[in-house]
Parts: C-alpha cells; structure tokens; sequence
C-alpha cells in the first residue's frame, strides 16, 4: 500500500487542510514554500496518465476550494503534478502540489 493510500486510511497521521468523500488536501512534510499542500484523490490511481475523466472533473472544483481556505487565490499559487520517474514522481499516488505564500519564480518541486 502506498504512503497517500495509508494517510487516507488512517495508518499515517496528517495535516487535513480539506477533506471529503472523494479527496483529501494535506500539508506536505517537507514542504517547498510557504504553503505547500498536497491534494489527493481517496481512491488509489497511480499516475496522472490513468486518471479518470471523472477524477479530473471533480477534483477541479476541490482544489479551487482548497485554494480558497488556503486564502491564496489573489495572491497565486503554483499548481503541480509530477508524472513517472523523468517527471520526478516519488509517490506512485497521483497527486497535485499546491505551492504559494511567496514569490516562486525558479522554484522546482520533487514529489
């Protein structure tokens, strides 16, 4: 079972930014800036490359959401998903970086 898998299920303690049936927004625990949340969907989907049209329709609205609470959204935020090793996918959870909090010009994210 992956790490993110275990962080929905309970095994790994966590940061809940938001959360709800589908998806699960935490902080990262070694975050790139001054806000770095990481936002998942609850059910197990490798990569980007085999999300679900669904997925990706209704995670939109979520991360918008999240965006929001994190009240980034005037400022900007820096949104990031790594696909496979080249793309620099460390965890084979699919997932998404929300970056802000700071100016990020030349940041480079790993996760």
């Amino acid at each position: 079972m992956c790490i993110f898998c275990k962080i929905v299920n309970g095994e790994i303690p966590n940061n809940t930014v938001l959360e709800n049936e589908e998806f699960l927004a935490f902080e990262d625990i070694n975050p790139q800036a001054k806000i770095h949340t990481i936002v998942i969907p609850k059910v197990h989907v490798e990569s980007f490359n085999n999300v679900s049209s669904a997925i990706m329709n209704n995670i939109t609205p979520f991360i918008q959401e999240v965006t929001k609470k994190l009240n980034v959204n005037s400022d900007g935020y820096r949104l990031i998903t790594n696909i496979g090793n080249h793309g620099g996918q460390e965890v084979p959870h699919s997932h998404f970086h929300i970056l802000a909090g700071e100016p990020l010009r030349g940041l480079v994210n790993r996760a």
